[in-house]
Formats: C-alpha cells, sequence, structure tokens
C-alpha cells in the first residue's frame, strides 16, 4: 500500500476460531497484517472496535464480563486486519472454560507472524492490573509495539483522566517508545483520532517522501 489512511469504516467481520489451528486453516499466519486488541473481560474491546469502526455491531458487545470466547477476525482492507481476542481476567465461566480460553489467547500471541502491534486496553478507573502488565511486557519482549488505551474515559472528569493518563504513562516509561498510552472513549470518541492514525501506521507504515522528486546536483 501507498497510502498512509485507512478507512475503518469498511471494516468487516471475517471469520471466529476457537484457537490459532482453526485460524491458520482459513487464514495463514504469515499473510497480511494483524493488530490485536487485548484487554481484560471488562475493559471495553468490542464497544472500542464498533467505536473505531463507526459500526454499532461490529463486535458484540454484552454486559457479562467474558462473553468473547473466540479468536474474532475483521478486514479492515485487504490484508490488514483488526483480531479480538478473548478478554482475560475476570470472567462469570467454569475454570475449564476460562483456561481454554486463556490458552487461544497465548497461543496467538506468541505463535501469529502477521501480528503487527497491540492494543492494550484498560478501564481508565482500574489501570495496571497484573495480567495487564504481563500483556504490555510480553508484547515488548516480542518486539511487538503497544498502544495502551485506558478506556472509559468519559467515567472520569477532564482533569481527573488527564492525571491517570500521566500516572500511566510515568508507570510505563521504562518500556521507552515502544509503549504509548492515550485515554480513549467509545461514547464520547475521546482519543479515535489519534488511534486511527496509529493503527493506520502500524498497517501502512510511517508515511515518506515521494520517491519520484528528482535529487538535486
Amino acid at each position: 500500500m501507498t497510502d498512509s489512511s485507512i478507512d475503518f469504516r469498511k471494516t468487516h467481520f471475517v471469520i471466529s476460531a476457537p484457537d490459532i489451528e482453526h485460524l491458520e486453516q482459513h487464514i495463514p499466519g504469515n499473510e497480511g497484517i494483524e493488530i490485536a486488541f487485548a484487554g481484560r473481560s471488562n475493559a471495553g474491546k468490542s464497544s472500542a472496535l464498533n467505536a473505531l469502526t463507526e459500526q454499532k455491531n461490529l463486535a458484540r458487545t454484552s454486559k457479562t464480563p467474558g462473553r468473547t470466547q473466540l479468536i474474532n477476525v475483521f478486514e479492515t482492507a485487504p490484508g490488514c486486519r483488526l483480531v479480538d481476542l478473548p478478554g482475560y481476567g475476570f470472567a462469570q465461566v467454569p475454570l475449564a472454560m476460562k483456561q481454554k480460553w486463556q490458552q487461544a489467547l497465548g497461543e496467538y500471541l506468541q505463535h501469529r507472524e502477521c501480528l503487527q502491534g497491540v492494543v492494550v486496553l484498560m478501564d481508565i478507573r482500574h489501570p495496571l492490573k497484573d495480567l495487564d502488565m504481563q500483556m504490555v511486557q510480553w508484547s515488548v519482549e516480542s518486539q511487538l509495539p503497544v498502544l495502551v488505551l485506558l478506556t472509559k474515559s468519559d467515567k472520569l472528569t477532564q482533569s481527573a483522566r488527564m492525571k491517570t493518563v500521566n500516572d500511566v504513562r510515568k508507570a510505563l516509561a521504562d518500556f521507552g517508545d515502544a509503549v504509548r498510552v492515550e485515554g480513549f472513549s467509545s461514547l464520547k470518541g475521546t482519543g479515535k483520532p489519534k488511534v486511527l492514525s496509529m493503527l493506520s501506521e502500524w498497517f501502512t507504515g510511517p508515511a515518506v517522501a515521494d520517491e519520484t522528486v528528482p535529487a538535486a546536483e
């Protein structure tokens, strides 16, 4: 692709898979580019995906945390995919089912060659839980860029929101440029332009100068 911008409104559902084996049968792991959305079961992943794509029902939302049981794949442009991973942490389901979801999550993150970046979503009122930190650290160690989205930002006042964003940035400062932190609200659209810009860059690469311009003599 030569255009550094992608129309995320064209995103459409492709497939749901219970594990990476089923996913690989339909979409080989070395083809295209994928950006994964990961987070605790109550972090608002589905709402964020719907807001970013301006589609009310692209990703299913539920008032019961932990309902995302599958690896859900959406195509934004040819070869560019957003992947909604099973929520980790709290889920009102049997332990065996929870362990199966976590296995699917781990296998995807460890073995999917086309994975280009990870969006880790955290409720801005309860950020940086142990599993969130593990997800960020694993991604950085795997040389994947991370975007931490502090969701439900509309639940806080502007001053409280800015303070929390800055506190989280300080807490993750040791990771350097590998991790960015932004406040986000699916309801109000807070942070949406910045997120879309970063996702586009992950898909297409940073904008470059026009190579057709002749060099100065």
